[in-house]
């Protein structure tokens, strides 16, 4: 029992992350957040619990995540079921004025107000023209006009769509056939690009990934 307790709850908590699908496991939610911790908790009564059979706790683990899928198929299709289990994003600042009333009923303080700006790089209140607490916690900010960074489109520069979506082609010696394909390119070319950069043996390479523009860039392995 020892071995075989831990070995189901291993098993059935592979099977049902991947049935809750990624949502469940961003934590997109406060309840999302709350139903992973329970979803744990109920594993590990099914590793620790005394009783020779551990039936009960499987089934009602299953039953949690069969609610859960259940409760995010119902929300699909109601907004207001949807509102009410995730609630809805707060504005915390309106053309730049602060909303003394959203922060009360956020029960944030203008000190985690300040510190959630200076996480985004934000250092003066000025700065910002809306801030909206997002259902998942997280903050996000459209600065005042006069602080939005200035791109290459405003300043009339020519720019060309990347050539490749950035992605790894070898991870600690070892090449990602699968990346390469997706990209119509070959072991060759890989070649040719390694010897460019006078690396001839692939366990050299600590990590190697195709930058949008086409080049290869090489992280050798250290001594």
């Amino acid at each position: 029992m020892i071995i075989l307790k831990p070995t189901i709850a291993f098993i059935l908590l592979l099977i049902l992350t991947r049935i809750l699908g990624k949502k469940q496991m961003s934590q997109m939610t406060f309840f999302n957040y709350v139903t992973g911790i329970t979803i744990g908790s109920l594993a590990a009564e099914i590793i620790t619990f005394d009783d020779e059979t551990i039936w009960h706790e499987v089934v009602g683990l299953i039953w949690w995540c069969f609610l859960t899928t259940l409760l995010a198929y119902i929300t699909l299709k109601s907004l207001r079921l949807r509102k009410l289990v995730d609630g809805s994003p707060s504005i915390l600042v309106k053309n730049g004025v602060i909303q003394e009333k959203e922060l009360k009923a956020t029960r944030i303080n203008i000190e985690e107000l300040s510190m959630m700006f200076r996480e985004q790089g934000i250092f003066s209140i000025k700065e910002v023209d809306y801030a909206i607490l997002e259902q998942n916690g997280q903050l996000s900010i459209l600065k005042v006009q006069e602080e939005i960074t200035v791109t290459r489109k405003d300043m009339s520069i020519p720019t060309s769509q990347p050539k490749y979506l950035p992605a790894e082609v070898i991870i600690d010696g070892r090449i990602i056939h699968k990346n390469l394909i997706s990209y119509g390119l070959n072991l060759h070319w890989l070649e040719n690009q390694l010897n460019k950069q006078g690396i001839t043996d692939l366990e050299d390479v600590f990590y190697a990934e195709i930058q949008a523009d086409g080049p290869l860039y090489i992280a050798p392995k250290q001594e």
